[in-house]
């Protein structure tokens, strides 16, 4: 097994449908530019709300790369 160094971003997904959906919606966006992502964690957990309902969920997560 060879040794690996990693490096953490965090960024933010929203979406109007689901908690689900902005995590998938982050970790897509993510991908076109980050290669080697490993793992994910949630760090923050909010939305919006308008008239009593709620309007969008947004999910900060650290995601975790691979160095070459």
């Amino acid at each position: 097994m060879e040794d690996h160094v990693y490096k953490k971003i965090e960024i933010t997904g929203s979406s109007t449908k689901s908690i689900e959906k902005a995590i998938e919606t982050a970790l897509d966006r993510a991908s076109q530019t980050i290669k080697k992502m490993r793992w994910f964690e949630v760090v923050d957990t909010r939305g919006t709300i308008e008239s009593g309902k709620v309007t969008c969920y947004q999910v900060t997560l650290k995601i975790g790369f691979t160095l070459k």
